[in-house]
């Protein structure tokens, strides 16, 4: 399995499939590469999928230097990868986290993506939380500490749950991401270590605008953690897109776009 390394950070990515187009694949936080193997499938016989594993996710790593990993040096990722596999024009699909990677990749080479394939994309409207855990100071120190010693962390969330100030499904999404100290470090590097992966909606929006690049997003109608309604502004704003929204939470909305994608394969081909 291919890796880029630049100096002593490494990114490792998959080849999935062996279609004419080429289809950079992002995945969600707790996920790997492996994750995309069901939508390569999907995708098959008209894309290759070069699904990447995220930093500190499987066996991508990040240098101390490279940390918080800078947009600049993800371009230079993308670049080596595209370059290595010879890929002109591309399309970008990206779960969760993963929209992260994607925005960036957006704002980096949209002169040559074809299609974008968002689904309950991070990176367009930003969580309180995210915001206070990777802000620099006090509040970053805090959040470490929680993730250290989540004791407190989680009778608190137990404590907003039973006064129905907390969704459940965010309350479960939390003890699943948080039920162990890998984890909990995972969190806390993620967060920290993607801290400079921000945008201006507003540029994102002019890109998308001003481009030919073919938009579908997917939310799931129950999802908690990237739900429809903080989204609703950037869609609004776009000229044109597709907006699927199905019948699912978070978690697996992965699988659940592929399934959908399986019996409407003409939206694969724009």
């Amino acid at each position: 399995m291919p890796i880029i390394q630049l100096h002593s950070s490494k990114l490792h990515y998959r080849v999935l499939g062996k279609g004419p187009k080429a289809m950079l694949a992002f995945h969600g936080y707790g996920q790997e590469s492996s994750y995309f193997e069901g939508m390569s499938r999907v995708l098959n016989p008209d894309y290759t999928v070069y699904a990447v594993d995220l930093f500190f996710h499987g066996k991508s790593t990040l240098s101390k230097k490279d940390i918080p990993l800078s947009k600049k040096k993800l371009q230079d990722f993308v670049q080596s990868l595209l370059e290595k596999e010879q890929i002109d024009k591309f399309s970008v699909m990206a779960f969760s986290m993963g929209g992260k990677f994607a925005l960036t990749v957006l704002e980096k080479f949209h002169s040559r993506i074809e299609c974008l394939y968002l689904i309950a994309p991070d990176g367009i409207k930003t969580h309180l939380l995210y915001s206070l855990a990777t802000y620099p100071g006090w509040l970053q120190g805090l959040f470490k500490r929680i993730v250290l010693r989540p004791t407190r962390f989680f009778k608190t969330i137990s404590w907003l749950e039973r006064k129905r100030w907390v969704d459940t499904s965010l309350v479960k999404f939390a003890n699943w991401q948080m039920n162990s100290p890998q984890k909990r470090f995972r969190v806390y590097r993620s967060w920290t270590g993607f801290s400079k992966l921000t945008f201006d909606t507003r540029q994102i929006v002019r890109l998308l605008n001003q481009s030919n690049i073919h938009v579908a997003v997917f939310l799931g109608k129950y999802d908690q953690i990237i739900s429809q309604k903080r989204l609703e502004t950037f869609l609004k704003a776009l000229k044109q897109h597709k907006l699927v929204v199905l019948e699912t939470g978070h978690s697996y909305l992965l699988q659940d776009v592929a399934s959908w994608l399986r019996k409407n394969h003409q939206h694969l081909t724009h």
